[in-house]
């Protein structure tokens, strides 16, 4: 299973955030965290100062991280969900990077995924879709993949 912490450090890596850019990050949804709390963050598991980063605040970062892009929208903020699924987390993804379905589709093609737009687009629906489909954590896993090859600077 593919945790909340290994996707704050896949993001973390591809487009290469210093602790202070998370810190940021986090303020700009009203988050106060500290830099060893992010230090404990991206620390791996079995680590004595690793911590589990919770649904809401990866929620909170990747909100965050969509208005660091994108800039924020007038109206009231976003609020964090309390609980996330690879879904709503591919969801975030794709929304931070502006990214149409072509383009996830050629992201996943850089890892040797090739979906249709159809398969794509279940992954978006709202649950209660009868054609929702829920992503499954090696999907995520490829997608996440495919953005550190596209964006991360060594790749």
């Amino acid at each position: 299973m593919i945790s909340n912490n290994d996707v704050l450090r896949r993001i973390r890596y591809a487009f290469e955030i210093k602790d202070s850019k998370m810190i940021d990050i986090f303020k700009l949804t009203g988050m106060e965290v500290s830099r060893s709390k992010v230090s404990d963050w991206l620390k791996k598991p079995g680590d004595t100062s690793f911590q589990e980063l919770s649904d809401h605040e990866l929620a909170s970062f990747l909100n965050g991280f969509i208005i660091s892009k994108r800039g924020s929208k007038d109206g009231p903020p976003h609020v964090a969900e309390t609980q996330l699924n690879n879904n709503i987390i591919f969801r975030k993804l794709k929304i931070a990077l502006d990214l149409k379905d072509v383009d996830v589709l050629e992201i996943l093609k850089l890892v040797d995924v090739n979906i249709s737009r159809h398969e794509l687009s279940a992954f978006f629906r709202n649950p209660k879709h009868q054609h929702y489909r829920p992503c499954m954590d090696q999907m995520l896993r490829n997608f996440i993949h495919g953005i550190q090859i596209k964006y991360h600077s060594d790749s």
